[in-house]
């Protein structure tokens, strides 16, 4: 019990760093992908450096800290109505899920390119929905689960982050213009875990392995949710990728709604 209380009673402070820069908010190509798909100037990355240690049993802990953070909730800005403003009301309480993450090649993904969801030419093949004028297999396995491409990726590896980060990917913003290849997918996910995830070589085995903690996370002040959104929405998103070694956390989040048109 003593090493519960002791664990329930850390605190954690963290500062802000903003000379760390992430490659996938540098890059044009990328940045024109976010405007094509409605997320830009609605995604965002910042990084933060944390002063105990990190432990992922301690995770709701270490989320509610960071949240209440003076240097946090200074720095800190959510979407209001197309418009960035300070988080402002204390935060109260917050939602965390620890979110499987071991990938360390894009194997992951290479049934969805035998399974008749492409055509050999990495084309996605469109197909009738009620709804949508403009639909596809791709969009079908990654959000019903009663289509028959659905578990091409199984249950386990559909919960990584690295699937995650591809499905936020594919489904975007509100006015999002939708890819007719899959590549733009797959490199922009790429490129944005590398960015965000830390590994480790194994000096006798060789063999890489993740060494980032993700938490999706969810904050709640007095009126309900706050951040990364008042609304309940699955394309607004909020993940903390915590290295334990460097003492790094970085906050990665999206707001759903309309991208901004210019670069």
């Amino acid at each position: 019990m003593a090493g519960e209380k002791c664990a329930f009673e850390q605190t954690f402070s963290f500062s802000h760093l903003p000379s760390k820069k992430f490659s996938f908010l540098q890059d044009k190509d990328t940045l024109g992908l976010f405007m094509k798909w409605s997320m830009l100037g609605r995604i965002s990355a910042q990084s933060y450096s944390f002063d105990q240690c990190f432990y992922p049993y301690n995770s709701q802990n270490f989320a509610l800290s960071f949240f209440r953070d003076p240097n946090i909730v200074a720095s800190l800005r959510q979407m209001e109505a197309g418009a960035w403003v300070p988080l402002g009301i204390p935060v109260v309480s917050v939602d965390v899920e620890v979110v499987p993450c071991s990938k360390v090649s894009m194997e992951l993904f290479d049934p969805i390119y035998s399974s008749g969801i492409l055509r050999p030419s990495g084309h996605i093949v469109k197909c009738f929905h009620d709804v949508c004028p403009d639909y596809d297999e791709l969009r079908q396995m990654l959000q019903e689960e009663d289509s028959e491409h659905y578990y091409v990726v199984g249950r386990e590896e559909r919960g990584e982050f690295l699937f995650r980060l591809f499905k936020h990917l594919c489904l975007g913003g509100e006015l999002c213009q939708y890819e007719d290849t899959v590549a733009p997918y797959i490199s922009t996910t790429k490129q944005i875990y590398k960015d965000l995830i830390s590994v480790q070589k194994d000096p006798e085995t060789k063999e890489i392995s993740v060494v980032s903690t993700v938490l999706k996370v969810c904050a709640y002040d007095e009126y309900g949710r706050c951040y990364p959104g008042r609304r309940d929405e699955e394309q607004t998103f909020a993940y903390m990728i915590v290295d334990p070694f460097k003492q790094h956390v970085a906050l990665l989040s999206h707001c759903y709604g309309t991208g901004s048109f210019t670069l």
